[in-house]
């Protein structure tokens, strides 16, 4: 696995991932084309990307950090690089894209780069949840040889478990349970994802 890993994650590779500001800017140009990122440009999938673009919007101007992730961040000496694996339609990477870019912030030695899932199934394909291209998914690297030192996602632990729970009823509903996880998050605040992506931080020490 590791040497499949350290063929697919490359210089190159990194060389094409981008900016967030790239990122958000490809997603409103797809909305103003009328367009999805990803190859499906139904009238939902362009909806779901409108949604999300007003939800990281929001975000972007409302996060707040965890003084102890303030601190843990403050920590980090050696430069490392965040590869986030994302899509513009979904609901999840929404809600914890723009909280691995302010934490990114937080220290220069943190380089946050993106990379569209549906152009990029080699490398999703080294980082599968229950054998699914689930997203976001944030892969930490050590910058100067791009080291594998943790991953995170797709989304906190107890709201996996939700979405687990529900996925296995005989009733299960997905625009619904999408509902409820998006009622989730806007409790939560980002807490959980902050102090999970924290905890592989501090696993990669």
């Amino acid at each position: 696995m590791e040497n499949t890993i350290e063929n697919v994650i490359t210089t190159d590779l990194i060389t094409k991932s981008m900016s967030y500001e790239t990122y958000r800017s490809i997603i409103r140009e797809r909305i103003a084309n009328n367009q999805s990122t990803g190859s499906n440009h139904s009238e939902a999938m362009v909806e779901y990307t409108k949604m999300n673009e007003r939800r990281m919007k929001r975000l972007d101007r409302t996060v707040k950090l965890l003084p102890e992730g303030v601190s843990t961040l403050a920590e980090i000496s050696t430069p490392q690089i965040w590869l986030v694996i994302t899509e513009g339609w979904c609901g999840d990477a929404a809600q914890s894209v723009p909280i691995m870019a302010k934490m990114a912030e937080e220290n220069p030695n943190i380089e946050i780069k993106f990379l569209l899932r549906d152009e990029n199934l080699t490398v999703m394909d080294e980082f599968l949840t229950n054998g699914g291209r689930s997203i976001p998914k944030l892969i930490v690297l050590k910058k100067n040889n791009l080291k594998v030192l943790g991953s995170w996602g797709p989304r906190p632990d107890a709201l996996q478990e939700i979405f687990l729970t529900a996925k296995k009823s005989a009733e299960f509903d997905y625009p619904e349970i999408q509902k409820e996880m998006q009622l989730w998050y806007h409790k939560d605040k980002g807490v959980s994802t902050q102090r999970e992506i924290l905890e592989v931080l501090r696993l990669s020490h």
